[in-house]
């Protein structure tokens, strides 16, 4: 006992207090950098390529890969691992294939969100109110957060989940408010290179098998005895749909190729000061991004110390992480390693908050009724009411996250997750990848892709494919085939963005194509 106080929250207590008072002191340096509501939603060209790519990484590494998916590992094994390989290698991809074209954008035509991007790269109001209406799919992500969030703060502090999930919606609200995209960006910095050390840290103990009798031999023979099948150490999961086939790696490796240009990722791109910067920021995020799902190991290495403990009633295998460091390091210590997980929950909810927020701010004051209804309103007036927008939403984002999160709270966090964005990015899949990629993608084309994506991705995951819709015969296997995939988000997602790119495709071969005036300036042409 420390004063009284069980050590683990004593110490938790104590970094908490340090962690938000650097969190103020960011929200406050952020306040000072905003000079308009441009810069509340983007912070464009303010930032190095180092470390604008430590605060990528860190919004594109979320609670789900700190506490989601080791409890995932935790459950099925080391089958695991491979979305720890597959998915920041689909992100990174889809990124690097993209970011001229959005970083251009923003030059040309002053996009501060990525639905801005789509209806600028096919003139389209309509389809940058469908993606921004869309976007707000993000909350069900946000609320993830928030509940992986409210996991460590329970853990660390001894609350209970309600008000450990009004103090994480307290921080975020508090720091995002004041600086907005200067301060997510300020503190997502910080918060990735504290989040590489403990992947690092993690993956050396799960290398070396710590703390169990005969290392990491000794933890595989441990995991063996748990399951004798041997399901938790083969490379393909025996019990696990999302984990036991080709096919099923190559979902989760397509399914996130959209996943870098989702609002809370992709603005971070104006952020980067010049575009001479552009290689050397991918490749520096795309180490990152590579190293940081490495928390994953945890999982395993959670289950062969703490046994089943984690699968009875009333345990949550989301606890994985805290729980093993409480069973295997120094109270001090597992709070400062919890504190660098809240860091990874916060990394990216405050991108999130930010995003979600735009689409009242930008999409639809400052692009859909500002220039109907306040043509002889003055730019800055206008800019003045967007930055006061942009901070109310954000306030009433968080209020709805949170009752999300509470109705969701005994969710495998990484599943929650891919609930709130699986349809997101297949609707985006066509739109995002044939519009950078390809000068004869139409606006007809684009709706149609963004619509098919969603569609297909919500009736196969939200409704459950049926194989009995296509009948006997030679569509039976396909039936079949698609049946078993909806309960597996990333089989979902990957079928709705490839359906959404045939339709896109397929309607822009016979739709009008737009203006060689517009082409030109979408793709930098003199």
């Amino acid at each position: 006992m420390i004063f009284g106080v069980e050590p683990l929250i004593f110490w938790g207590w104590l970094f908490l207090a340090l962690y938000i008072s650097m969190m103020i002191v960011f929200g406050l340096v952020g306040m000072r950098r905003v000079k308009g509501s441009d810069d509340f939603a983007t912070a464009r060209g303010s930032y190095g390529p180092v470390f604008l790519a430590f605060a990528m990484t860190a919004t594109a590494a979320s609670g789900a890969t700190f506490l989601g998916l080791p409890g995932l590992a935790y459950k099925s094994g080391f089958s695991v691992l491979w979305y720890a390989i597959a998915y920041p290698l689909g992100l990174y991809i889809g990124v690097a294939i993209c970011v001229v074209a959005v970083r251009r954008a923003g030059a040309s035509f002053g996009s501060r969100s990525i639905p801005e991007f789509l209806g600028d790269r096919f003139n389209s109001d309509a389809l940058r109110l469908l993606a921004a209406c869309f976007s707000m799919l993000l909350m069900v992500y946000l609320a993830g957060q928030l509940l992986a969030g409210a996991v460590m703060f329970t853990q660390m502090l001894g609350l209970e989940t309600l008000q450990a999930l009004i103090i994480t919606a307290i921080v975020l609200m508090f720091y995002i408010a004041l600086g907005g995209a200067h301060a997510d960006i300020l503190t997502d910095g910080i918060q990735g290179a504290l989040m590489l050390v403990l992947a690092c840290a993690v993956l050396g103990m799960f290398l070396i098998g710590y703390k169990v009798d005969g290392g990491f031999s000794g933890m595989v023979m441990e995991l063996n005895t748990l399951d004798p099948t041997g399901g938790l150490t083969s490379s393909m999961s025996l019990t696990n749909p999302i984990f036991n086939s080709t096919w099923d790696i190559f979902a989760i490796f397509f399914a996130h190729l959209p996943l870098g240009l989702l609002p809370h990722v992709g603005n971070k791109l104006w952020a980067l000061k010049n575009d001479a910067d552009q290689k050397k920021f991918i490749t520096i995020a795309f180490i990152f991004g590579m190293i940081l799902p490495a928390i994953t190991c945890g999982g395993i290495l959670a289950r062969a110390i703490l046994g089943d403990a984690l699968l009875l009633e009333g345990a949550n295998p989301n606890h994985a992480i805290p729980e093993l460091f409480i069973a295997t390091l120094p109270a001090w210590v597992d709070a400062l390693i919890c504190s660098g997980v809240l860091a990874a929950v916060m990394s990216t909810a405050d991108g999130l908050v930010v995003s979600t927020a735009q689409i009242f701010a930008n999409d639809i004051f400052r692009r859909t009724i500002a220039p109907k209804y306040m043509q002889k309103t003055s730019d800055a007036r206008i800019d003045k009411i967007g930055l006061y927008i942009s901070r109310i939403a954000t306030v009433l984002v968080l209020m709805v996250a949170i009752w999300i999160a509470w109705s969701t709270r005994e969710m495998n966090v990484a599943l929650l997750v891919w609930i709130g964005i699986g349809g997101m990015m297949a609707a985006t899949a066509a739109p995002m990848f044939l519009g950078v990629l390809w000068k004869g993608a139409t606006r007809v084309g684009a709706l149609s892709g963004f619509v098919t994506g969603g569609v297909v991705f919500s009736v196969m995951h939200g409704v459950g494919f049926d194989a009995s819709w296509l009948g006997n015969g030679h569509l039976e296997i396909v039936g079949t085939f698609l049946e078993e995939q909806k309960i597996n988000p990333f089989a979902c997602a990957t079928i709705g963005g490839l359906c959404s790119i045939v339709t896109m495709y397929l309607v822009s071969q016979v739709t009008e194509k737009p203006s060689e005036e517009h082409i030109k300036r979408v793709f930098g042409e003199s």
